[in-house]
C-alpha cells in the first residue's frame, strides 16, 4: 500500500528516507531549529528538542553524517595509531587486548575506530592524517622514540592520550596511562632471586621504548640491591622471533645463568621454545619470568609466571581519558599508572 505524503512512501520498491523538512513539519518547528536539535541541541528550547526528538523516532529519521559533521565540525571518529610494522599489529595480541579496552570505553557512544598503522618512515604521513581534521582525537600505544608523534601532537590541537609514557616530551605535559615497568621489573628480578638464583640474566625490551626502558632499569635495581651482577643484558623486540633467537645467545655467552627475566610474554614464549631445543630445563636447569599475562603464558610449556600488565583496561582508560576531553572536561595533569602484580606459574 502507499499513503501519499508519507516519509515511508514508496518509489517503486524502495521506500523513501524520511528528510529533515518532514521531520520539522512533524515536530512543528523550522527546518534550521531542526537542525540544531539533532546536531546536538544548540539555542533549542526544551520544548522544542523534545518535539524534535518524538518525530526523530516516530519518523525512523537518520542524520546525515555528512550534513552533521559540517555542523558540529566533528567525525564521529578516533584514531588507534600504532607506529608498528603492520605483521607486528597483526601478531601480537596486545593490540588485540587494546582494541578490547578501547570498544569498550567507546560502547556507549556513537565514536568509530579508525585503526591508523604508522609504518616505519611514515610518521609524517600520519601526523598530516591526523591533523586535517579526518579524526576528533587519537589513542597511541606502541610508542618509539623516533616515531616523534609525541612531539607533534603535543604541539597540535588533536585531543589525545597515550598508552605508555612518551619519551621524547615532558611526560608531565602529555595524557597518558600506564603500569608501573620499573616495579614490575623489580618484581619480576625479585620473584627469581628470593627462589634461590645464583646467576640471573635478563632479556631487555627496546631501549626505545618507555616500557623496555623501564622494565630493565626496575631490573638492575633489584639485582644491585642483591649484590649481584647486572651485566647479562641483551636487547629483543618485544616478538617471539626476537625471544628465540636471543636465547640461544643467552646460553652460548652466559652458560652459568639460571634465572632471568624476559621483558614479554612473546619473548618469553619464544625463548622456552629455544631452551627446549639446547636442552635446558625450565625451571630446574634456567627458571623464567615474562611481562604482560597475555593469554600466551598459560600456553607455554611449562605455563609462565610473568608480571600482569593490564592491556585492556589500561586501553579501556585511555579512551575514557579521551571521551572526557572531547565532551570539553578538564582532565588531571597526572597520568593513570596501574600496579602490576606477579603471576607464578610453572616456569619459577
Amino acid at each position: 500500500m502507499v499513503v501519499e505524503n508519507s516519509p515511508l512512501a514508496l518509489d517503486g520498491d524502495r521506500p523513501s528516507a524520511p528528510t529533515l523538512e518532514q521531520v520539522a513539519e512533524r515536530a512543528g518547528v523550522s527546518r534550521s531549529t531542526a537542525s540544531r536539535a539533532i546536531n546536538g541541541g544548540l539555542r533549542v528550547s526544551p520544548d522544542a528538542l523534545a518535539a524534535v526528538e518524538a518525530a526523530v523516532a516516530e519518523l525512523g529519521y537518520t542524520p546525515n553524517r555528512a550534513a552533521r559533521s559540517l555542523v558540529t565540525k566533528r567525525t564521529d571518529s578516533i584514531a588507534l595509531v600504532v607506529p608498528e610494522p603492520d605483521e607486528r599489529v597483526l601478531s601480537d595480541p596486545f593490540f588485540a587486548g587494546t582494541l578490547n579496552g578501547l570498544s569498550t570505553a567507546l560502547a556507549d557512544s556513537d565514536i568509530q575506530v579508525v585503526l591508523v598503522i604508522a609504518r616505519p618512515g611514515e610518521s609524517e604521513r600520519t601526523v598530516r592524517y591526523l591533523r586535517n581534521g579526518h579524526v576528533d582525537g587519537a589513542i597511541v600505544v606502541s610508542h618509539h622514540r623516533t616515531d616523534d608523534l609525541d612531539r607533534v601532537l603535543l604541539s597540535s590541537r588533536v585531543p589525545n592520550v597515550f598508552v605508555g609514557r612518551p619519551l621524547s616530551v615532558d611526560p608531565r605535559e602529555v595524557h597518558f596511562v600506564d603500569t608501573d615497568n620499573v616495579a614490575g621489573g623489580e618484581m619480576a628480578a625479585r620473584h627469581l632471586i628470593e627462589r634461590g638464583v645464583t646467576r640471573i640474566a635478563t632479556i631487555a625490551g627496546p631501549q626505545d621504548m618507555s616500557a623496555g626502558v623501564d622494565r630493565l632499569t626496575g631490573w638492575r635495581s633489584a639485582v644491585r640491591r642483591a649484590g649481584m651482577s647486572d651485566d647479562a643484558v641483551l636487547h629483543g623486540d618485544f616478538t617471539l622471533a626476537s625471544g628465540a633467537r636471543l636465547a640461544h645467545e643467552l646460553v652460548e655467552r652466559y652458560p652459568d645463568v639460571d634465572g632471568v627475566f624476559i621483558a614479554s610474554d612473546l619473548m618469553a614464549a619464544g625463548a622456552l621454545a629455544a631452551f627446549a631445543e639446547l636442552g635446558k630445563e625450565v625451571p630446574g636447569d634456567i627458571a623464567v619470568v615474562g611481562y604482560d599475562n597475555i593469554g600466551v603464558a598459560t600456553s607455554t610449556t611449562p605455563p609462565l609466571t610473568t608480571i600482569v600488565q593490564p592491556v585492556v583496561s589500561m586501553a579501556r582508560a585511555a579512551g575514557n581519558r579521551l571521551l572526557a576531553q572531547l565532551h570539553g572536561e578538564q582532565l588531571p595533569r597526572e597520568p593513570l599508572i596501574f600496579a602490576p602484580e606477579l603471576v607464578v606459574r610453572a616456569s619459577a
